[in-house]
């Protein structure tokens, strides 16, 4: 077994984690959170959604937030964009990359986007089109690929037929998101390897949701298969609004926690990270979602 020897970790707390806060969160935080994350050494930031505010209002600071960032050259700022709308919204703030999503559950897409699979991917093809033409990388995302809200377990055959539609579409890089937290090591892994079919190595990530506490054995035997890229979000932001009692995704400290613990190099400094989790917990007035911030900044105090 060859665990990779360097991680690719994308924090997606910014865009991700505070959708699905029911508070307003000002711009000018959001924009101080991008700040720190980048300076805590992070090199790829989900930082927002250019997606109707009538269905995510949290997200309605798109052009703002992106305005408002000082931008560092080996940074990558990357946005959501669901819809051609979207994508012609974003262009202005000049993201590195957008991002498109789709499920592998029929149902869970109906709730979630209104249409099915095959319908999301009809959307998604003139997205992926202008953004390859302009020169914009695209990631794919494809959610609830282990477990369904409302179908429950979801066979490998559904997300290797995702992963097939999203590459045919010109989708570059592809997320496996088990939206709901529901995964389990060998799950993960038949998920993975039903992706793997149509991407190569280099062209998956992982993104695990902690709901069952399984995010980090599950990232372990996806770096198990050779996977060396994983989106986390910082102080464990997050949730989904359609899975009742679904979390965030892991917390980015306890990811880089555990890489560093076992030599891999993530090219982040752990007590800055934790800052950053802390100031956004801070201003959402709450601890920290991380068992390794609470543990450190425990210590800190003494």
């Amino acid at each position: 077994m060859t665990l990779p020897t360097r991680v690719k970790i994308v924090d997606v707390g910014p865009r991700d984690g505070l959708q699905n806060e029911k508070q307003a969160v000002p711009a000018s935080v959001k924009i101080e959170l991008v700040h720190r994350l980048q300076a805590a050494g992070l090199k790829a930031i989900e930082v927002t959604s250019f997606v109707s505010p009538k269905w995510v209002p949290q997200m309605a600071d798109n052009a703002e937030v992106m305005a408002g960032i000082t931008r560092l050259p080996d940074v990558h700022y990357s946005v959501l964009t669901p819809n051609l709308q979207g994508f012609e919204a974003s262009r202005a703030s000049r993201p590195d990359e957008i991002v498109v999503f789709g499920a592998a559950s029929e149902t869970f897409s109906q709730r979630n986007i209104n249409c099915s699979i095959t319908e999301s991917i009809e959307r998604f093809a003139p997205v992926v089109a202008a953004a390859r033409a302009a020169g914009i990388p695209v990631r794919g995302a494809m959610s609830c690929v282990v477990g369904c809200p409302y179908e429950g377990e979801v066979a490998p055959e559904r997300v290797g037929y995702l992963a097939g539609l999203m590459k045919g579409i010109g989708v570059q890089h592809i997320g496996v998101a088990d939206t709901i937290g529901v995964g389990t090591p060998l799950k993960v892994q038949r998920a993975m390897a039903a992706t793997l079919k149509h991407f190569g190595l280099d062209e998956v990530s992982g993104h695990f949701h902690d709901t069952y506490g399984q995010a980090l054995a599950n990232t372990l035997a996806c770096l198990e298969m050779g996977i060396w890229q994983f989106d986390a979000s910082v102080a464990g932001l997050g949730g989904c609004p359609y899975a009742k009692g679904a979390t965030g995704n892991v917390a980015t400290e306890d990811l880089v926690y555990m890489l560093h613990g076992m030599g891999i190099a993530t090219g982040i400094d752990l007590n800055r990270l934790i800052d950053a989790g802390e100031y956004i917990s801070t201003q959402l007035q709450r601890r920290p979602n991380s068992r390794v911030a609470v543990a450190l900044l425990s210590q800190r105090a003494g």
